[in-house]
């Protein structure tokens, strides 16, 4: 007899292993996905239904960890799975099966659809940063305008880029003033006409928060809109992008246009939870507003309303967000969470936020907005051949 281990979070690697005994891909990753471990915790539940699922998950082989009224079901999806069929459980637990059916992942399906047309998901994508803004918390903005824009749009999309985001307003921590559509305007147009002159295949997306520069874009040629308030502080922002057809970005942030980025609403007891959680009114909002699924990605705004602390956390638990069943982007390029790890200062943190998009790919994110491509290409793409050796050159 030999026995090989096979690590929890290597579901490819059994998945793999199945086809290389003749079981089809589709069966295979259907049955690897169910030796999947997870855990799901349920608080404000009563006594009685803690009492109720202990008699439940018990003989389903599910670890059960409970409180005065709270519960946490552990165990692989097959088993949870089997929970999550409420008409064949008392009616007194549920509410809680139904619930648990609604929080198991489903993976979302790999297309983004943007008023430019499709963008497949079944590869990673890298989204360029053009910031056009002179007060740039990490690059300083582009002094040199439109020709410094497409000076380095090209070197991005050289080094592997599959969109480019225009933003002409800085999001910076400490600012004073929010910047006027007109002028935001002045700024991205002009940067956005030239790079379609230039580029006229590449995705363009438009870093706003306003419908007004949102619409604008758009009517230019944009196919994205990124609007890292989740269309709280503009609400029009969702109809407009709407009407267009257009993919969107829904970021999670907390407070004003000028708090975006500070510490005035990080207050979370549960910060990876209170992200999902609100990220899914987001989505309900979106929707409302006629945006399809295949339209919306999602972004947990690591570094907006969160201190660094609170950003690691998202990061390590971003796999929750796959709850939602949508395409999840990050954006780690540079930020404060990554210097309070290293000490680094902004210009040099370009290597971190690589390893930070190779660490999010791990937990499912498909799309990393950074402003230096080439080493998040590069580590991203050891991070999915590790995960699908297939993607290598044939002669490799």
């Amino acid at each position: 007899m030999i026995v090989t281990p096979i690590p929890p979070q290597a579901r490819d690697a059994l998945a793999a292993r199945l086809r290389a005994r003749g079981w089809t891909p589709e069966l295979a990753a259907d049955a690897a996905g169910g030796t999947e471990p997870a855990a799901f915790l349920f608080e404000g539940v009563s006594e009685e239904v803690v009492l109720a699922v202990l008699r439940h998950a018990g003989p389903l082989g599910l670890d059960c960890l409970t409180g005065a009224d709270w519960v946490v079901l552990a165990g692989s999806r097959a088993r949870l799975g089997a929970m999550a069929r409420p008409w064949l459980l008392p009616e007194l637990i549920r509410p809680l099966a139904t619930a648990l059916g609604e929080a198991m992942p489903t993976d979302p399906d790999p297309i983004w659809r943007t008023a430019r047309g499709v963008l497949r998901l079944d590869r990673p994508r890298v989204m360029g940063i053009v910031n056009v803004s002179p007060d740039s918390f990490s690059d300083g903005g582009t002094p040199g305008g439109v020709h410094d824009a497409l000076v380095r749009a090209a070197a991005m999309l050289e080094a592997g880029a599959t969109v480019l985001d225009v933003g002409g307003e800085s999001t910076r921590p400490g600012r004073t003033t929010v910047l006027d559509a007109a002028d935001e305007l002045s700024r991205v147009i002009p940067v956005i006409a030239a790079l379609q002159r230039e580029f006229p295949d590449v995705l363009l997306s438009i870093d706003t928060v306003k419908s007004t520069v949102a619409e604008a874009a758009l009517d230019a040629g944009v196919a994205i809109v990124n609007d890292v308030s989740g269309g709280r502080l503009d609400p029009a922002i969702l109809a407009v992008a709407a009407r267009a057809g257009a993919g969107v970005v829904l970021m999670h942030s907390r407070g004003t246009n000028l708090e975006l980025a500070s510490y005035a609403h990080a207050a979370y007891a549960d910060v990876p939870g209170a992200v999902l959680r609100e990220l899914a009114v987001s989505v309900r909002t979106a929707r409302a507003a006629g945006l399809s699924g295949a339209q919306l990605v999602l972004d947990p705004g690591l570094g907006f309303a969160k201190t660094p602390a609170q950003t690691l956390a998202i990061l390590h638990e971003l796999a929750g967000l796959r709850a939602l069943g949508l395409p999840i982007l990050v954006g780690p390029s540079r930020k404060r969470f990554l210097g309070a790890v290293s000490g680094q200062p902004v210009e040099a943190r370009d290597a971190l936020t690589a390893t930070a998009c190779a660490l999010a790919y791990e937990r499912g994110a498909r799309i990393f907005r950074v402003h230096a491509v080439r080493p998040t290409v590069d580590a991203i793409a050891l991070a999915a051949a590790m995960h699908d050796p297939s993607v290598l050159p044939p002669d490799s």
